[in-house]
């Protein structure tokens, strides 16, 4: 496997990625896609693997589906997206990372939509 780029390089290939994809979203799911903050992490951290959180994970959706009710949850809404794992996943090959950065973002965006498992698996987003 080639050696990864570093995380600069990472995040610049998965930020514009990321606004392709939301960019061609239809417009009714494009404005709540915007207004969903995605943050960029090389992996997750300690505390999210004593949360559960497998090292190896992809991305996560934190806080809020849309259609859930108000809580007092203590972590904003937002994505995060683990791109050293992105870039593992996809065996050092660029075109597999921004198509694994893609898949992952929407996978996670279908949560904070309300989708569960089953219906991402549906769509393809599994």
């Amino acid at each position: 496997m080639p050696e990864r780029p570093a995380f600069a390089q990472l995040l610049d290939l998965a930020q514009a990625e990321v606004r392709t994809t939301v960019a061609a979203l239809p417009d009714k799911l494009r404005d709540p896609a915007q207004s969903l903050p995605v943050t960029y992490e090389p992996r997750p951290t300690a505390e999210m693997a004593e949360d559960e959180i497998t090292t190896d994970t992809l991305g996560l959706f934190c806080g809020e589906a849309l259609n859930d009710l108000p809580s007092n949850h203590p972590v904003p809404n937002q994505i995060i997206l683990f791109l050293e794992n992105l870039w593992d996943f996809a065996e050092g090959d660029e075109e597999i990372f921004l198509n694994e950065v893609q898949v992952t973002y929407l996978h996670e965006l279908g949560h904070y939509f309300g989708f569960d498992e089953e219906d991402l698996a549906e769509r393809k987003l599994d």
